[in-house]
């Protein structure tokens, strides 16, 4: 397959031609992404041998398709991270510099940016997304006096999903309502809030709900709406969508499926069969419950024939939620498994994360990958197995991963370097063996902290992550060409609007911002500078 589209792009044929040769080969794959909210590199057993818990469906995918070792979300939260995934380009471009967006507001991807969803829409395919959106959508009237008859706007639909059926943002953030396309199943008539669970380390939104608002924290919820069914409901969507699709998939009309879980983020809204079955708290048994609805999936692809042509990509936002800790102790499970950190943090805990690839067709079963990657790299991917070229103001910072996923000889290093962002809005860079923190601490405060260094200190942290993957040896002080190096290129990464190659594009908002902590601004780089249009 990917032998032909070398041979047409060579001879100068259109894409169009490109696509119709592939059809006559091989039938255009089938793209079901798995992304999960705050799930831990190490909550995997099959990359985690000392996992407390197992993940059956999770490492069939390990086992049949491609493990990447070293795959990171593009942040160390949510919304940043699916912005990255679905556009190809850092979310830090955007006038979002730290930290998350609501449930109601404009959407963070611009109207006229590509994204995933909308290059499979061009080229054919049947897109649905079912699931967490988190990137904001439009609701009608202002909050507490809605208009739910009115459609909701700037959502999924807006942005290549033909079908969106799922919830606005994280629970904690509201509404607690289940949206389709652009109407809410049933309107949010009551509030509730926060309410404790007793021995789970966790908390709910469950009945009873209040009919009048009790404070400024209360969120908005459908009379029906319950937590610990939100997972099985938007499983039970992704199945049905597979099963409608199956024919047309047969005959050569692929679809494009974005699963985005609720979990296992916070609140741990486990369906009742699975409380107490991982013997690792509620998180674990929420992590049992993921594993669970993603093997339905899978098991619908078996069902209807669709496993061997179908591209499963897994990974999740970022790294797992700050209660690791306290299921190392008492349960003896690392979910960050061996690196520093967690979720908000710049270090590999809060970025590296679990990054499977499935595709019978064109991957090798139980292959690996150890080169740095991320999933950014998503948009590129797609567009060289559909043979689209990206124009230059699509996918800025996203690479191919095919060459990586059709055999072991492929050129190295897969991709240059790549750019991690903290909660706190934060950077670092890495490039092969080192990663550079362009500032000293976690970066996991959503607030945006900036420390004084001491005389002689270093301004930044400097790892040899062949050497020290826990970050525990800084050798920042040893290798000050390094350092000299990985600032130079940071600095052309964040000016020139890109990381790839193609012309210099403009970044969003702000000419400079605090968190670029290794630009003066007084000799910020000419290219950063504001953008005429709004927030992408």
């Amino acid at each position: 397959m990917k032998f032909a589209l070398v041979v047409v792009v060579g001879l100068g044929l259109s894409a169009s031609f490109v696509g119709k040769v592939l059809a006559a080969e091989v039938p255009p794959p089938n793209v079901v992404v798995i992304y999960t909210d705050d799930q831990g590199y190490g909550d995997i057993s099959a990359t985690n041998p000392r996992s407390r818990f197992q993940t059956p469906h999770l490492d069939r995918l390990a086992a049949e398709g491609m493990v990447f070792t070293d795959g990171h979300s593009s942040d160390t939260v949510c919304t940043p991270s699916r912005y990255s995934l679905l556009t190809g380009r850092y979310s830090w471009r955007t006038t979002l510099k730290r930290g998350v967006l609501g449930s109601d507001g404009d959407c963070l991807i611009a109207e006229d940016r590509m994204t995933v969803a909308s290059l499979f829409q061009d080229n054919g395919y049947q897109t649905a997304m079912f699931g967490k959106w988190h990137l904001q959508m439009q609701f009608p009237g202002t909050f507490g006096k809605r208009d739910w008859t009115q459609p909701i706007t700037d959502g999924p639909n807006e942005h290549g999903f033909d079908h969106f059926f799922g919830i606005p943002a994280s629970m904690n953030f509201g509404v607690l309502a289940f949206v389709e396309n652009s109407h809410v199943v049933q309107p949010p008539s009551l509030w509730t809030h926060k309410k404790s669970s007793r021995g789970r380390d966790t908390f709910r939104f469950m009945p009873p709900y209040d009919t009048h608002r009790q404070s400024k924290t209360d969120i908005e919820v459908a009379p029906s709406f319950r937590d610990d069914i939100c997972l099985k409901v938007c499983t039970e969507k992704t199945v049905e969508f597979i099963e409608r699709q199956s024919g047309s998939a047969k005959s050569g009309s692929p679809f494009f499926v974005y699963f985005a879980l609720n979990s296992p983020h916070l609140p741990h809204c486990t369906s009742p069969e699975f409380i107490g079955k991982s013997k690792v708290g509620a998180y674990g048994d929420f992590m049992m419950e993921t594993d669970h609805r993603v093997g339905e999936v899978l098991e619908a692809l078996d069902q209807h024939g669709l496993t061997d042509n179908t591209l499963v990509f897994f990974s999740s936002d970022n790294g797992a939620e700050n209660g690791y800790d306290k299921r190392l102790k008492p349960y003896g499970h690392s979910s960050k498994g061996n690196f520093r950190g967690g979720k908000r943090d710049i270090y590999e805990g809060g970025h590296r994360v679990p990054f499977l690839m499935r595709w019978p067709t064109v991957i090798k079963a139980g292959r690996t990958c150890d080169e740095p990657v991320g999933q950014i790299d998503l948009l590129a991917t797609c567009a060289d197995l559909l043979g689209v070229e990206l124009p230059d103001d699509a996918g800025e910072d996203s690479v191919s991963l095919l060459p990586a996923m059709r055999s072991d000889d492929y050129p190295k290093p897969l991709r240059g370097p790549m750019m991690h962002h903290s909660g706190s809005g934060h950077f670092a860079i890495r490039e092969g063996r080192w990663k550079l923190n362009l500032f000293r601490g976690s970066g996991g405060s959503l607030k945006p902290v900036f420390g004084k260094t001491s005389p002689g200190e270093q301004p930044f942290e400097l790892y040899d992550l062949e050497k020290d993957v826990s970050e525990t040896n800084d050798v920042c002080a040893q290798h000050p060409d390094v350092v000299a190096r990985l600032t130079s290129i940071a600095t052309q990464i964040v000016g020139d609007g890109r990381s790839t190659p193609g012309s210099p594009q403009l970044n969003d908002g702000l000419k400079h911002w605090p968190q670029l902590t290794w630009i003066p601004q007084a000799t910020e780089p000419a290219q950063v500078k504001q953008h005429s249009k709004r927030a992408d």
